[in-house]
C-alpha cells in the first residue's frame, strides 16, 4: 500500500510542478508576446486577430492551414504588401484569436471571415489565398459571395474528392490528429506541451516524440511535422508559435476544425460552382498522383493555372514564397487591368 501512496504522492507532486510551470509561462507570454495585429470583435463575444500590411486594391486575404495562423504568411505577407493591401487572420481558436462556436462548419467559417472583413474596414474586392484546410474555406467564401471576389490563389489545397468520401485510412488519420488534440488540453494545463516545445524547439525530438505518442498512439508524427514545417519560420516566430500551442484553447480550436473537415467538403461540393475568376493551383513537389488530378481538373474548368513545384512540401510559403507572391502579383496586375 505504502508504495501505491508514495507513486501517487509523486504524481501529484510532478502534476502541481507542471501546472505552475505553465502557469507562470503563461503569464510571461502575454507579456511578451501580445497581438501583433488587431483584436476585431465580430460579435457574439468573439474576437479575431488580424495582420494589416500595404494599401491599394485588391485586398489580398490570406486563410492558413488548419493548424496555422497568421503567422503562417510570414514570409508571403510582406512581400504582396509592397503592391496592394493584404490581410491574414487567424480563425476562432487558433493564434491570438477567441475561441468560437462549434461546430466548425463552412456557413459559420465562411460568415465569420465576411463578419471580420466587415468590421475591419476591408471592402472587396478581394484576392483569395488558402493553404490546404484553407484553400477549401477559400472556395466555400467564393462560392458564396462571388461578386466581392476576383482572385483566387490555392496552396497545395486539401482534397475535397478524399474527404468528402473519407476512406477508412484517411479517417485513421484524422482520429489520430483528433485524439492529440483532445489530449493536449490537459497537457497543456500540465506544462507538458511547452516543456516538449521548448526542446523541439532547440532540436531535441526523442522526448517530445515519445510524449505525443504517449497522448495519441501514432500521433507525434502529426507533431514532428508540425514542428518541422514551423523551424521555417523566423527564429523570432517560434516563441510565438511555442506560446499559441501551449493554451489550450489553440488544441480545442484544432480539434473542432479537424472533424469538421469530411463534413466540410461534402458540404463544400453542394455550393455553386466557382465564378470563372483568375484561378492559379499551387501543388507541393510531394502531391499524390490523385491529388495532382483533381486540382488540374479544377484549373481547367475555372480557365485558371495548375503549377507542380519543383521541391516544395505542403507548405509551400515556407519553402517557396516567392512563387506565391509572384502568383498573387499576377492576379492583381489582371484585375487593376480590367478596371
Amino acid at each position: 500500500m505504502l508504495p501505491i501512496l508514495v507513486l501517487v504522492s509523486a504524481l501529484a507532486l510532478l502534476a502541481a510542478c507542471g501546472a505552475i510551470y505553465q502557469a507562470v509561462g503563461r503569464a510571461r507570454d502575454s507579456r511578451l508576446y501580445p497581438p501583433i495585429g488587431r483584436m476585431i470583435d465580430i460579435g457574439g463575444g468573439v474576437g479575431l486577430h488580424v495582420v494589416e500590411a500595404g494599401s491599394g486594391t485588391p485586398a489580398v486575404i490570406f486563410e492558413s492551414g488548419i493548424a496555422g495562423s497568421s503567422l503562417s504568411w510570414t514570409l508571403v505577407q510582406p512581400e504582396v504588401a509592397k503592391f496592394t493591401r493584404t490581410a491574414s487572420y487567424d480563425r476562432a481558436g487558433l493564434g491570438w484569436s477567441d475561441p468560437g462556436s462549434e461546430p466548425r462548419s463552412l456557413d459559420r467559417s465562411a460568415g465569420e471571415l465576411r463578419a471580420l472583413l466587415g468590421a475591419a474596414g476591408i471592402p472587396p474586392p478581394y484576392i483569395l489565398v488558402g493553404h490546404s484546410y484553407g484553400g477549401l474555406l477559400m472556395r466555400a467564401f467564393a462560392a458564396m459571395h462571388p461578386a466581392g471576389v476576383v482572385g483566387l490563389v490555392l496552396v497545395d489545397p486539401v482534397s475535397i474528392d478524399a474527404w468528402s468520401t473519407a476512406i477508412a485510412a484517411e479517417m485513421r488519420t484524422l482520429r489520430r490528429g483528433v485524439t492529440l488534440s483532445r489530449r493536449g488540453p490537459m497537457l497543456a494545463r500540465l506544462g507538458v506541451v511547452r516543456f516538449a516545445l521548448g526542446l523541439l524547439l532547440t532540436g531535441s525530438n526523442r522526448t517530445p516524440k515519445w510524449i505525443a505518442k504517449a497522448a495519441s498512439g501514432r500521433g507525434e508524427s502529426v507533431a514532428s511535422r508540425l514542428v518541422s514545417e514551423v523551424s521555417k519560420l523566423p527564429p523570432r516566430c517560434w516563441p510565438m508559435v511555442r506560446s499559441h500551442w501551449s493554451d489550450p484553447k489553440c488544441f480545442r480550436g484544432m480539434a473542432a476544425h479537424l472533424e469538421s473537415l469530411p463534413a466540410n467538403a461534402a458540404a463544400l461540393r453542394k455550393l455553386p460552382e466557382l465564378p470563372r475568376l483568375p484561378l492559379v493551383i499551387l501543388s507541393a513537389a510531394t502531391a499524390t498522383a490523385d491529388e495532382i488530378e483533381e486540382r488540374a481538373a479544377l484549373a481547367r474548368a475555372c480557365a485558371g493555372e495548375h503549377i507542380v513545384t519543383g521541391g516544395a512540401g505542403h507548405w509551400i510559403q515556407f519553402d517557396e514564397p516567392r512563387l506565391i507572391a509572384d502568383a498573387i502579383r499576377g492576379i492583381v496586375e489582371r484585375s487593376r487591368a480590367a478596371v
